[in-house]
């Protein structure tokens, strides 16, 4: 690993006695409480995300195993997805910010109920993944700009009846814990009277896998998460996604809130990705086009994305 120089070292004791006693004793205080700053030269003005990073030349990503094509595994049990490759574009962009082209990427595994906890608790420095963008969330952690628009679906058996909320009185709802369709599904129940029984599990592939052994009516989730888990197991002539929309979730990449700086990094990449033409392109490889797992989702562009991507590319001054 590239290793940095310390910086400047301190200014040697010889000649101070020759100054008066209290400029020496203010000197000596304020290396006493330079003490900590000191030992991290290297990243002198940067945010503290970007400080540590440079000090470890380390950029932690958060993954989920679950959420193709935004974030999985693929046969290697490698993370890949979406989500990954917009994080890598922002890896190369900190390293342009903090003067070392050689980051690595550590690859951290991250649920739907300890996510923001990851974040928020310096744990990883962006979570790629399938994370809704909301005023609830915005309050503990930040987001990079709009990569995606989904909302809340069902995942029913191909022979269920369920197309619409009231259909599911009585019945029984998974959700996957700590998500935004928990919380519709609960509106949903309110809203209805619907005496919906929700149950939860820790993520999607769990909360599929209920669906599969009968123990709910139907699985709850965004509408792309849906299709990609039909597609990855291939269950096509056994399940169907469904119904109006519950709610609306517009995605983003999570970062540590209260750091101009990292966001301005973050949002610096989109419009390079944008002004370069490149975001049109990165969704079709994963949404679009086979994925390198085999499956294939088919699902193009909503016009509501591709409108975000044009304004970051105006942003950027590109022109159409």
């Amino acid at each position: 690993m590239h290793q940095f120089p310390r910086g400047p070292t301190r200014e040697h004791a010889r000649g101070l006695a020759r100054r008066p006693i209290a400029a020496v004793g203010l000197l000596l205080a304020a290396c006493l409480l330079a003490t900590p700053a000191a030992a991290q030269t290297v990243s002198e003005g940067l945010s503290p995300t970007l400080a540590n990073i440079k000090r470890t030349h380390v950029v932690r990503l958060g993954y989920r195993e679950s959420s193709p094509p935004f974030s999985f595994l693929d046969h290697s049990n490698r993370p890949i997805g979406y989500s990954l490759e917009l994080c890598e574009a922002i890896v190369e962009e900190i390293g342009v910010e903090v003067d070392d082209a050689n980051l690595k990427i550590e690859y951290v595994k991250v649920t739907s109920d300890d996510r923001i906890a990851a974040v928020t608790d310096n744990k990883i420095d962006l979570e790629c993944g399938s994370t809704t963008a909301n005023a609830e969330r915005a309050r503990l952690v930040a987001f990079s700009p709009l990569m995606f628009v989904a909302g809340t679906k069902l995942m029913v058996p191909k022979a269920s009846t369920i197309s619409a909320p009231t259909d599911l009185k009585g019945k029984t709802v998974v959700v996957t814990k700590g998500t935004t369709n928990e919380q519709a599904m609960h509106n949903v129940d309110k809203k209805f009277s619907l005496g919906l029984k929700i149950l939860t599990s820790p993520d999607h592939e769990q909360s599929y896998q209920m669906l599969v052994d009968g123990k709910a009516d139907a699985f709850a989730t965004d509408d792309i998460l849906l299709y990609g888990l039909i597609a990855r197991h291939k269950a096509q002539a056994q399940f169907k996604v469904t119904g109006e929309y519950l709610s609306y979730d517009p995605y983003g990449i999570m970062f540590r809130k209260g750091e101009p700086q990292l966001k301005a990094v973050v949002e610096r990449t989109f419009r390079k990705l944008g002004s370069g033409r490149d975001l049109v392109p990165l969704y079709n490889k994963w949404f679009v086009g086979r994925l390198p797992t085999g499956e294939k989702l088919g699902v193009a562009i909503s016009p509501q994305l591709e409108e975000a991507f044009k304004v970051l590319d105006d942003s950027a001054g590109g022109t159409n």
